[in-house]
């Protein structure tokens, strides 16, 4: 008898163990409501299906599942754009699955738009809450349907997509994404509200594929042991975890992209007393305050603030002196200044009276540059923001460099290598914008008398002294007429610039009498100098050549208007220029490492990683001249001879001289022939319109040349058809012989991705078609590996004989551009 006790006791537990772990089942018409505090549970009560009430509004719910176990909810998953008022109810339905309905019992969400056959629900341990038919195959699941937070056995599939909230409690889509692209390639982007396109990624895992070589992206894993993963089409994973502190079995795990952008993965202990925090693991990516993380828009932080990385990776942010919260319950939103400058309403008044200049150190805003005076002091930088209307800081570094900024100003960060402080515009607090200036009745009439004793003096004096005064007076008035004249002049033809304008004996000294020459072309010589400042500015002065005639007058005024007007880092910079008779010269920085041409076709190859970045500047800064400028500039002369190195190799467009400006509503011109032979568009030679295309297709054979290391004419070459470079790399590209093409360079080869990428985009880029040929952002999209670069044509469908219409090309392959545009 007792050994038959025994076996019925062990018989009942054991059926209510396994009646535990039945997941709670929900069948078509069971409901919850808001107003209820009432869930669906998993088996081991770790996750709760229902109604979580807003702390910030109480009279409103989120249909959501959480942590049922952690004290301070933690919500994992909840329908996007969807807040339900008291009242609200979920049912489960036949024909829709999960349909929420408000108060008055409209329907404003449900899980699946038409699926009859829902025959029931249930929460389950893995946090997943399914819908199944009566076969018991799965219709609808959150794990399919994800928010902002991944668990353990969840799968995230190309297209798939996790979206940010909009702030912590604020659960309105916010401006940050994950997704795992079609290539395989896993990226972070913000996208701008309330459009979907994403921004050009701030991180990317380089999990997309190239054919031959890797194997693309085809899943990212988070698997039951906590780590998170890629998994390639061939079953490599490529690790994002790298340690694991915490087990799976003790410790709840999830990986969440929060609302500041941050993509980070959490554990948390299960046997917590309740007092415990989540704790972060791994994030990526690292410093998200680090300006090229996010270039486009405010960054993580509002317009105007200052992005700080705290302890845990994560970023706070706050606004600066003189700035205050423009929304005073969102930290991380926009700044805005107490007082704003509006230029021309203080006139009469000395703006030393009005604004002052507020110092911190170690603080930038990369973005919002408009223009950069150099060499300047500290004294000048602060005189020049002051009187500058719009000019809202000034970033003074370097001991000579001076950046101006204005509003609004975007991805401020605290840097420690700036090396240099933040000069903030401010309102000086006791003085009425609106009141007009006056000025001081005591100095008023000190003035007066000191103009009475001067006029006596003169009076007294002889007639020889003031035959000697007047004879100066009308001399110093000769000076200032002569002046004015210059001045006026030139404000006919120069833009209000921040060049300096120089004598001829000035860089003639400079110059040691033009003893030094760097280089020459069609209009002039370049020297090297050294202006007489501090310990010597080194500078190239370009003395022009001809410039009495029509071209060379016009080629004189285009550089000092086109060239004052731009900036970028990827730009040689004007510092003056010469008008002094007969006598036109332009006055640039000096870059140590000379030209491309030098670099490239000299005795020694250079490696492919540093002619990897000299690809990226050259194409960042024709993008700023196509699309970033106030007027449109086409180069028309882009060749390794117009590119120089500064001191880190970083590439700058240099020789404005042959530039064709566009304005603003104008897209394309007609123009005679210009730039150099072997990197001229073909359009020039049919009359046809010419447009920044031209400069596209000469970055295409200069990006040749930079794969390459050789030019792209070849006289001297013994095999014909390796003479002419375009035609020898199309060649190659389409045997799959691209080894030949960098000469069996290892570096170049170990990167045979890249190598590939960019032989493809260059010959996109020298499509004889202008129509085919990719702008700068879609070229540099490209290069990035951002999008999938498409097949290229044969870019010579005008030179060589082809049953293909022109015109059946150009539809076929304008296709391939769609994804990029």
């Amino acid at each position: 008898m007792p050994s038959f006790l025994l076996h019925l006791i062990l018989c009942l537990l054991l059926f209510l163990l396994l009646s535990c772990s039945v997941a709670q089942n929900v069948t078509a018409g069971d409901s919850l409501a808001a107003a209820e505090n009432s869930s669906w549970l998993s088996p081991s009560g770790d996750f709760a299906f229902g109604f979580y009430q807003l702390e910030s509004n109480k009279d409103l719910y989120l249909l959501a599942i959480w942590y049922a176990k952690i004290p301070q909810k933690t919500i994992i998953w909840y329908a996007k754009g969807v807040l339900a008022p008291k009242q609200s109810t979920v049912q489960l339905t036949s024909s829709q699955g999960l349909v929420l309905n408000d108060d008055r019992g409209n329907q404003i969400w449900a899980s699946l738009s038409n699926s009859v056959g829902v025959a029931s629900g249930s929460m389950g341990d893995s946090g997943n809450f399914v819908l199944q038919d009566s076969s018991s195959d799965i219709l609808w699941e959150s794990f399919k349907d994800p928010s902002d937070t991944l668990l353990p056995e969840q799968v995230l599939n190309r297209g798939m997509i996790l979206s940010s909230r909009q702030s912590e409690t604020n659960f309105s889509k916010g401006r940050f994404q994950l997704q795992l692209q079609e290539d395989g390639n896993l990226v972070l982007a913000t996208i701008n509200l309330p459009l979907t396109i994403a921004n050009q990624p701030y991180y990317a895992s380089g999990t997309y594929g190239e054919s031959n070589i890797s194997s693309p992206g085809y899943q990212l894993v988070f698997n039951s042991s906590g780590y998170l993963y890629v998994l390639r089409e061939n079953n490599q994973t490529v690790m994002l975890t790298q340690t694991m502190t915490a087990s799976s079995t003790n410790f709840y795990h999830r990986v969440s992209l929060n609302f500041d952008g941050v993509f980070t993965q959490y554990y948390y202990p299960k046997t917590s007393a309740g007092d415990q925090n989540w704790t972060a693991l791994w994030s990526q990516p690292d410093d998200i305050c680090i300006s090229n993380r996010v270039t486009t828009g405010s960054g993580t932080c509002g317009y105007n603030s200052i992005c700080t990385l705290q302890a845990d990776k994560r970023p706070s942010c706050h606004c600066p002196d003189g700035y205050s919260l423009l929304d005073p319950n969102d930290s991380y939103g926009d700044c805005k200044p107490n007082h704003t400058q509006i230029c021309g309403e203080d006139e009469g008044v000395p703006v030393e009276n009005l604004y002052d200049l507020e110092e911190l150190t170690n603080i930038d805003w990369p973005e919002a540059d408009y223009a950069l005076l150099r060499p300047f002091s500290e004294k000048q930088c602060r005189q020049a923001c002051l009187h500058d209307c719009m000019c809202a800081v000034a970033i003074f570094r370097s001991g000579d460099m001076c950046w101006k900024k204005k509003l609004p100003m975007s991805n401020g960060r605290v840097d420690t290598n700036n090396n240099g402080k933040a000069l903030i515009k401010v309102r000086i607090g006791n003085v009425n914008p609106r009141k007009p200036y006056m000025p001081d009745p005591v100095k008023t009439v000190k003035n007066k008398d000191d103009q009475i004793l001067i006029g006596r003096l003169l009076l007294g004096c002889s007639a020889f002294v003031n035959f000697l005064l007047l004879s100066a007076i009308c001399l110093g008035f000769f000076f200032i007429y002569r002046r004015k004249r210059t001045i006026a002049r030139y404000q006919d033809n120069i833009v209000d610039t921040n060049l300096r304008y120089f004598t001829y004996n000035e860089l003639l000294e400079a110059t040691d009498g033009f003893k030094e020459e760097l280089g020459r072309g069609a209009f002039g010589v370049v020297y090297k100098g050294a202006l007489r400042i501090g310990s010597g500015v080194l500078v190239a002065v370009k003395k022009l050549h001809h410039v009495m005639q029509e071209d060379g007058l016009k080629e004189f005024k285009t550089e000092v208007n086109v060239i004052g007007q731009t900036h970028h880092k990827n730009l040689v910079r004007l510092l003056g220029f010469c008008d002094e008779g007969e006598q036109h010269l332009l006055v640039y920085e000096c870059l140590s490492n000379g030209s491309l041409s030098s670099f490239l076709f000299g005795e020694m190859r250079p490696s492919w990683s540093k002619r990897i970045p000299i690809v990226f500047g050259i194409a960042r800064g024709l993008l700023y001249l196509h699309e970033e400028c106030s007027t449109q500039i086409i180069h028309c002369d882009i060749k390794p001879q117009n590119i120089l190195l500064d001191d880190y190799y970083n590439a700058r467009i240099s020789d404005f001289g042959l530039a064709k400006l566009l304005v603003l509503n104008q897209s394309q011109t007609l123009t005679a022939i210009r730039g150099t032979k072997g990197y001229v568009a073909p359009e020039w030679f049919r009359s046809m319109p010419v447009t920044v295309k031209v400069d596209v297709y000469s970055f295409g054979v200069l990006l040749l040349e930079i794969i390459c290391c050789r030019r792209s004419v070849e006289r001297t070459e013994s095999i014909a058809e390796k003479a002419i470079l375009t035609d020898w790399a199309y060649d190659c590209y389409c045997e799959g012989s691209l080894d030949a093409l960098v000469e069996y360079e290892p570096e170049a080869l170990e990167d045979r991705a890249r190598l590939k990428r960019f032989v493809m985009v260059a010959i996109w880029c020298i499509q004889e078609d202008p129509s085919l040929r990719p702008s700068m952002w879609q070229v540099i999209r490209m290069l990035e590996g951002v999008c999938e670069v498409p097949s290229p044509p044969c870019p010579f469908p005008f030179s060589i004989q082809t049953d293909t219409p022109t015109t059946t090309l150009k539809h076929e392959t304008s296709l391939s551009f769609g994804s990029i545009q």
